[in-house]
């Protein structure tokens, strides 16, 4: 049995069995009972915390094109990869946050539990710090490696240095979140968004509509409704009265809990760095079509959000009910967990994708002025037309993900990912797109990349489930 199947085991036992008895944890038992009721009520909630986190990006891109232009369009979701790519890995950190707090919370070690969670809220500040100084200084480098357009480069630097100030605030936010979320608390995290979401909307329009900003007021709406929610989910800590309440005096990095939370958050930190990698290479390559294509480009992807985030709670899905089942021997219901997950995101996924596809001139329109609109139309459109009936093809993807892991196989998801889904489109860049120049030859990299790495990942599972079944099911269980 590996470390990390054994890790697995033992933290399912200590959550289900555990628990401190006056701890408020709002549990689901994903072992019993009919399982597409349970799983729409599991996924319902995490689908509307990644659109309301959606809505920061949209509000910005929807005030920057209409109020402000099709360059300022283009600047604000040019900037989308790059700040990924230099975020995502210290948004891993904080998945090792979220997965220690749970760990100490369940089995009751709450001397663990404090200190992990001082610990994680001074380094979300301090890492916030040093993305701040090398994002001011490094990002605008960066964007003209990426080839970004004259026309936008000053915009894309004004709006991304803004951005970055504001990263010790917006780390914060995740980390305080992934603590609430990993002793139960999803409620809180949810309204602190719609809050903040709320403000980010109100601030743009103040700030480019009534002061005359450009692409700099919607930055600084974004920095202040970031502060704010910050804030708000910060003194929902300092306020507790459990043992993961957060006292200014006690903040220091305790040296074995940054061991483990970098040990837990650095894969999937990595990984999603260089997922983001790949899409720096891909955007770099939409901006040698020039400022229209980056803003119809811009204006499609963010749609495409939407879509994703629907999807991509199928993936969180998957991996908390496979979890669960795989510590209770359940092996026949993570089948149904997985063949139920595959088809209700495939079904989710082409359903949304073909609507966006249908209303895309309507959606596409919402993102510019009357005079930009035909354009980033047009642009939007070539995106759409190769990307949205076959996007359900990257949740079959990210759900099977979720499957694997459950079952206690991190790393080989991880390479398979890398490979099929970045790899793949690195190799497509240099090599096909290099012949075929074309918007439409560099967008077919998605659904070839989805397609093959579902495949593979699909014949893992198989071999890993059999695998699973055959080492820890008992003869007295089979």
């Amino acid at each position: 049995m590996t470390y990390l199947t054994k890790m697995h085991i033992s933290f399912l036992g200590t959550l289900r069995y555990n628990l401190p008895m006056n701890a408020k944890v709002h549990s689901m038992n994903m072992c019993e009972g009919a399982l597409v009721p349970k799983i729409i009520k599991f996924t319902l909630p995490l689908i509307a915390s990644g659109i309301l986190q959606l809505l920061f990006n949209a509000a910005d891109m929807v005030v920057a094109g209409r109020y402000v232009g099709a360059n300022a369009l283009a600047a604000v979701g040019s900037t989308s990869s790059l700040i990924n790519l230099l975020v995502n890995l210290f948004m891993g950190l904080s998945v090792g946050a979220n997965v220690l707090v749970a760990r100490f919370f369940g089995s009751g070690q709450e001397k663990d539990v404090s200190e992990t969670v001082h610990t994680s809220v001074l380094l979300a500040v301090i890492s916030g710090f040093f993305l701040a100084v090398f994002g001011f200084f490094m990002a605008p480098k960066l964007l003209v490696m990426m080839g970004t357009p004259d026309e936008v480069l000053p915009l894309s630097v004004l709006y991304i240095r803004i951005y970055f100030a504001g990263m010790p605030v917006s780390l914060l936010y995740n980390f305080a979140s992934a603590i609430l979320r990993a002793v139960g608390d999803t409620k809180r995290p949810l309204i602190y968004l719609t809050v903040a979401g709320v403000i980010n909307v109100i601030a743009n329009i103040i700030f480019i509509v009534f002061l005359g900003f450009g692409v700099d007021g919607v930055a600084y709406a974004t920095v202040i409704s970031q502060t704010i929610s910050a804030v708000m989910v910060l003194m929902s800590l300092i306020k507790s009265n459990e043992c993961y309440k957060v006292e200014l005096s006690k903040l220091r990095l305790y040296g074995e809990k940054v061991k483990l939370i970098l040990r837990f958050g650095l894969p999937a930190g990595l990984q999603g760095c260089v997922f983001s990698f790949s899409n720096v290479l891909i955007q770099s390559s939409i901006n040698s079509f020039g400022a229209e294509a980056m803003a119809g480009n811009s204006a499609a992807c963010n749609i495409e959000g939407f879509i994703y985030v629907a999807m991509n709670a199928f993936h969180h899905t998957s991996l908390s009910f496979t979890g669960q089942n795989f510590g209770a021997k359940k092996f026949d219901r993570i089948k149904k967990v997985c063949l139920t997950g595959l088809i209700m995101v495939s079904v989710v996924g082409f359903v949304l994708g073909s609507l966006s596809y249908i209303f895309g001139p309507e959606l596409l329109a919402i993102y510019a002025d009357k005079a930009d609109a035909e354009i980033v139309i047009h642009y939007g459109m070539r995106r759409m037309a190769v990307i949205m009936f076959t996007y359900f093809t990257c949740g079959t993807m990210d759900c099977i993900v979720g499957s694997i892991r459950g079952l206690g196989y991190s790393i080989m998801p991880t390479i398979v990912s890398l490979l099929g889904a970045c790899a793949f489109r690195i190799i497509w860049i240099c090599t096909v797109f290099r012949s075929v120049h074309t918007l439409e030859c560099l967008y077919l990299s998605y659904p070839i990349s989805w397609i093959l790495t579902t495949s593979v990942h699909l014949i893992c599972f198989v071999i890993v489930f059999k695998k699973a079944k055959n080492r820890y099911l008992t003869p007295e269980t089979a």
